[in-house]
């Protein structure tokens, strides 16, 4: 049976929520039972996801959902990839307010079998946890783009950073299992601009590629963060896993965000991606986009 998925996103800042959002669309395994969207001008990130589920004809339930962190002030206002907006077809009305509802009643409606993925801050997220305790034990699992890990505690990685306290909570919680994919490995599957306009011809990466060349106006390549992320729901030989706990560190003045982490912890109930086969991961990806 295919796996049901929520996804929870930022689409519109970095380009791969756009490209993870259309392999979802377009793997028959996944029933993406859901999208919602999060951080800044959450609505225009809603229009960006019905390009896509459009494309797809996919009639799947978007929701905006919220605009600002928890407690510190809004790091990521704005969704510059929505300059490409006005070339596709695209919804502009969406209910508001009901992001975490929705989550919460979809999860609850389908309990042991939804997978929680969020690839943006983790503030929606955060929310519905706080919103109902059971939900995370009536999870199938929670997946996160999400972290860096690997004796790198010096360094942050944005979606964690964004909204530290939701990025805290989020790993406070115990579902059946909690996996995270971070900068240790997703740095790792990277493309370049010519390449990418070559390779993104199908009719779901269309709209994609479009909104790749606002990203290539400052960035010339594309790293598949959320697209990995992705694929190991689906196919877990792409990365490898080592159990452990991730402690986030919120006390710091220079790293409120960091996610600490301290491997093979008898007390930790966190799975962190520690390895990554590239080649496996891209024809994994672009097999579904004959």
């Amino acid at each position: 049976m295919p796996t049901k998925i929520l996804l929870d996103t930022d689409i519109g800042s970095d380009i791969d929520d756009a490209v993870c959002l259309a392999y979802l669309l377009a793997n028959p395994d996944c029933d993406l039972l859901g999208i919602t969207t999060v951080t800044g001008d959450t609505v225009k990130r809603a229009s960006m996801a019905s390009v896509l589920c459009k494309i797809a004809g996919r009639n799947i339930p978007i929701h905006p959902g919220r605009r600002e962190s928890l407690l510190i002030e809004q790091k990521q206002p704005h969704v510059p990839q929505a300059a490409a907006l006005d070339k596709w077809d695209h919804e502009t009305k969406f209910s508001q307010g009901e992001a975490i509802e929705f989550l919460r009643k979809t999860i609850r409606a389908n309990p042991g079998e939804v997978v929680l993925f969020g690839i943006g801050p983790m503030t929606n997220l955060a929310a519905l946890f706080a919103a109902d305790e059971e939900i995370p034990g009536l999870l199938k699992g929670l997946v996160l783009m999400c972290g860096v890990f690997l004796g790198r505690n010096t360094e942050l990685e944005w979606n964690a950073l964004v909204d530290p306290t939701a990025t805290a909570i989020t790993y406070r919680v115990k579902p059946p299992y909690h996996r995270s994919i971070g900068l240790d490995v997703t740095t790792k599957v990277t493309m370049p601009a010519n390449e990418v306009r070559k390779r993104f011809q199908a009719p779901l990466l269309r709209p994609v590629l479009d909104f790749a060349e606002v990203w290539f106006q400052h960035v010339e390549n594309i790293t598949f963060h959320d697209p990995l992320a992705a694929t190991t729901i689906f196919d877990e030989t792409i990365c490898g896993f080592e159990p452990g706990r991730v402690v986030v560190e919120l006390e710091s003045d220079c790293l409120p965000g960091a996610t600490l982490w301290y491997p093979k912890d008898s007390a930790g109930h966190h799975q962190v991606a520690t390895s990554v086969d590239s080649r496996r991961f891209f024809d994994h990806y672009f097999g579904f986009f004959k």
